[in-house]
């Protein structure tokens, strides 16, 4: 969608008529929706819709109360993004232990190359504390001593900063549905593997293991399926023979940020389109590296192919056709 678009997510418990009310409240204000998405995972109702409010017979502030008695009416949680709300969207990088990928949103953002501002740093463990003092952005320790995140401050820090896009930057906990239904389409993740091969954990010694020659990593939009969700960009690199996991670990973490960092600009500059759970460029986002380089690509050889049996089969199909219709005919005096 574009950004000229409001957004309105709704969130709670599975209801009868949930839709109807929302959609009842929006037509009667002179909203148009273009786009609406919903869906029921584990008891949990979430719903997106994508309107046109520059009709809109009544205010935006009028709206929001208008909605937000809707919410308590009906017990969930409704919020609407206007698109003026802000010029600069803002980012919240979730992160654990493993600091590339934060180092390089940092630096990408430092140089004003990362089309939004990095808002706040949440981890489930306190150790990227000081880079994110270092870059003078607050830092929230979300986890507790065995790292366990707590969701519902996640949440609440989340709304407090206003967040527009999620990114993990090596976050090592699965986000549970609460958090991925608010967010659904804005939240990035960068995996260790070519996805859908070695999804979950380890993925570099399950490459290690499997004993692949190339490996990768994978950019992708988080769903509630793990590492399921349409792959962004994706970067390969060789693994040499007898290459222990460290090493493998070695070559794939800086492909791991650029992949990252890359799929983060395109969404910011709604350089992407999803469609059946593939992404594709827009027009005007060609520069982009979404999977191999094309001087690695036209290194690849490009024949044989199928065919040339099918042409050769062809050919001996025509050769028989026109040997019985040269042969004579045979005569009954023969």
């Amino acid at each position: 969608m574009t950004r000229e678009l409001t957004e309105i997510t709704v969130i709670g418990g599975d209801k009868t008529g949930l839709i109807a009310r929302v959609t009842t409240l929006l037509f009667e204000r002179g909203i148009n929706i273009e786009d609406l998405d919903q869906a029921v995972r584990e008891g949990i109702f979430r719903m997106t819709l994508h309107a046109d409010t520059s009709g809109m017979v009544c205010t935006e502030d009028t709206l929001r109360d208008a909605l937000a008695d809707l919410a308590d009416e009906l017990g969930v949680d409704i919020r609407v993004r206007f698109p003026a709300d802000r010029e600069t969207k803002e980012i919240a990088v979730l992160v654990t232990k493993e600091s590339h990928c934060l180092e390089a949103l940092f630096e990408a953002w430092a140089n004003g190359d990362l089309g939004a501002d990095i808002g706040v740093v949440i981890g489930n463990r306190d150790y990227l504390e000081p880079l994110a003092a270092h870059y003078d952005v607050p830092f929230h320790d979300v986890g507790d001593e065995k790292g366990s995140p707590d969701e519902d401050r996640l949440l609440e820090l989340l709304d407090e900063y206003e967040v527009d896009l999620i990114v993990l930057a090596r976050y090592m906990r699965i986000l549970g549905p609460n958090v991925v239904f608010r967010y659904e389409d804005r939240i990035i993740n960068i995996h260790p593997s070519l996805l859908p091969a070695f999804p979950g954990a380890a993925a570099y010694r399950q490459a290690k293991e499997e004993g692949v020659r190339i490996a990768g990593v994978t950019a992708h939009y988080v769903t509630t399926d793990l590492d399921q969700g349409p792959v962004i960009t994706q970067r390969v690199f060789n693994v040499p023979d007898d290459a222990s996991v460290a090493e493998i670990k070695k070559r794939g973490q800086p492909l791991e940020a650029d992949a990252l960092l890359e799929a983060v600009q395109l969404h910011l500059s709604d350089g992407l389109t999803v469609h059946r759970g593939r992404t594709s460029l827009r027009d005007g986002a060609e520069d982009y590296q979404l999977g191999m380089p094309e001087e690695a690509d036209r290194a690849n050889p490009d024949r044989p192919i199928d065919g040339k049996a099918d042409v050769l089969r062809t050919r001996a199909d025509d050769d028989d056709e026109r040997a019985e219709t040269d042969a004579p005919m045979q005569s009954d005096d023969d």
